[in-house]
């Protein structure tokens, strides 16, 4: 992988840590939060994207239809992230969700893209996967194995498959289709909005509230989580979505740690073994 795509992963990777840390803090407003999180990520980017738009040719055809199907997926993707997080820990939650991701986001790109990755690149994605899944897994052994199939486990699986799908949809976007990430981002949180709307006419005092006390969550959503994935499609511009999508998933070691140290989740032997693993993963794809 090129060094500056290595580079933005990693900084992509912090991002999105903290805009998830921000959302499990507001788990349990659902939708009222998904839209003002949208509605944040559009007054706060716009800017940005006028001036990008100024200074580049814009096709405003594949613009609308790139950026409108992303939205309705990342609509779904962020309903299901928030049920997660509401029915279980962030530490079981959100390594389920970004190692189903990856993984299918690998086998897609060699199926669909014709992608023909590094042997050593396909080995630091199982790694990767691996230690992911280990440590979704580890924190939620329970005494009795029905608990392994319990709602966090459940809403992370989901909210993995639709990683997958905005991956390799965005990723069309941003390479076939020539859609500047920026402007993509911007027209997708736009998206949102539109698609929120009844939210915020029907549940307009729910929402209110919802924003006097979490607005700092709302902002740190509306900043970082454009600017993580921004990042990661500008990654895309320069290696193979089969090497980025499972190099990002270093923030799950971030989360795990921040699951430990600040929500004082159980079970740190076993999250920071799955953190090695992930690490050893990130350096052999970096390698490759």
């Amino acid at each position: 992988m090129p060094p500056l795509a290595l580079g933005l992963v990693i900084v992509a990777a912090f991002a999105h840590a903290a805009w998830n840390l921000a959302s499990k803090r507001a788990s349990a407003t659902g939708a009222p939060f998904i839209l003002l999180g949208a509605v944040a990520s559009t007054v706060l980017w716009a800017p940005v994207a006028g001036v990008e738009a100024a200074f580049g040719e814009v096709d405003l055809r594949w613009l609308l239809l790139g950026s409108g199907v992303s939205a309705l997926i990342h609509v779904g993707y962020m309903w299901v992230l928030q049920r997660g997080y509401a029915a279980g820990d962030i530490s079981v939650v959100y390594p389920m969700a970004r190692g189903t991701g990856p993984l299918l986001s690998v086998v897609f790109a060699i199926l669909l893209f014709h992608e023909h990755p590094s042997a050593l690149a396909l080995a630091g994605a199982a790694v990767v996967i691996a230690g992911i899944v280990g440590i979704g897994l580890s924190t939620s052994l329970p005494a009795s194995a029905g608990r392994l199939l319990g709602p966090g486990i459940a809403y992370g699986l989901l909210t993995g498959v639709a990683i997958a799908v905005y991956t390799l949809w965005d990723a069309f976007t941003v390479t076939d289709l020539g859609v500047s990430p920026v402007l993509f981002m911007v027209g997708c949180s736009l998206g949102e909005v539109v698609v929120l709307a009844p939210v915020a006419v029907q549940r307009r005092p729910e929402v209110a509230a919802v924003w006097r006390r979490y607005r700092w969550q709302v902002i740190v959503v509306g900043v970082l989580s454009p600017l993580s994935y921004v990042l990661v499609l500008s990654a895309i511009r320069l290696a193979p979505v089969s090497v980025v999508a499972p190099t990002r998933e270093l923030s799950v070691v971030l989360v795990s740690l921040a699951g430990w140290l600040i929500l004082k989740e159980p079970k740190p032997a076993q999250r920071m073994a799955g953190a090695i693993v992930v690490l050893g993963g990130v350096a052999m794809l970096a390698l490759s």
